[in-house]
């Protein structure tokens, strides 16, 4: 008798960070179908991204100040948990799913939430530097992006040992931006493209330190310097 699984089970990891946006997609839908919460509930999808999104206004006035409240702070890592629809959390749920397999095969658990956090925190980070930006980030594009470009990192070092070419690597990237471009000319998207941008770019270089003997190969080229 043959008890091999039919697909190969999920990293741990991935699930760490698909759970909680599997698990407030559910809660804000079934409250906004009137299944769960009563009349209150229908409010629920807004109140939680008025609190957990983040906001480049506030984090330039808390700059300004020098002032670093917590709940404000906290906005910096909670903004992919949060969606505008169940639709825009599918498919970073998909996207979550299919390429945080793949580098939770490729490198170690932390590595991949390295990659997630740091393409976060990098959306935000240039979503801020931005002055004409004001209108909240929130989903979980940015650090997908970043898991995007962990996943062309692979492709790339690929094309590297194969002799391919590296230029095929970034195929994936230019088609989404391609794509998102194509909504940008009907009104579709706004400055977020630029903060997904900022992730993928955020994921590709990480790799360099996160990878399997990263950091030692980091160190050597500094010392070769």
């Amino acid at each position: 008798m043959n008890d091999t699984a039919p697909m190969n089970p999920l990293p741990p990891v991935v699930w760490a960070l698909a759970l909680p946006m599997i698990a407030m997609e559910a809660v804000v839908t079934l409250g906004a179908s009137g299944l769960v919460g009563g009349p209150e509930a229908v409010g629920w999808r807004l109140q939680a991204l008025e609190r957990f999104v983040f906001a480049p206004d506030v984090m330039r006035a808390m700059l300004e100040q020098g002032e670093y409240p917590l709940n404000h702070m906290i906005r910096l890592v909670t903004y992919p948990f949060v969606h505008a629809s169940m639709t825009h959390a599918l498919f970073v749920i998909v996207i979550l799913l299919a390429l945080g397999k793949m580098l939770g095969e490729a490198f170690r658990w932390w590595a991949v939430l390295v990659i997630f956090f740091g393409a976060t925190l990098a959306g935000a980070a240039v979503y801020t530097a931005l002055p004409m930006v004001h209108t909240p980030l929130y989903g979980g594009y940015p650090p997908v992006y970043g898991l995007i470009g962990g996943f062309t990192w692979l492709l790339w070092t690929r094309a590297i040992v194969t002799g391919d070419s590296r230029l095929r690597a970034f195929g994936m990237i230019a088609f989404l931006i391609g794509t998102q471009l194509l909504f940008t000319v009907f009104g579709g998207i706004g400055w977020e493209i630029v903060a997904d941008l900022a992730g993928f770019a955020a994921g590709f270089l990480l790799c360099f330190m996160v990878s399997p003997g990263g950091i030692a190969r980091l160190k050597s080229r500094i010392r070769q310097r």
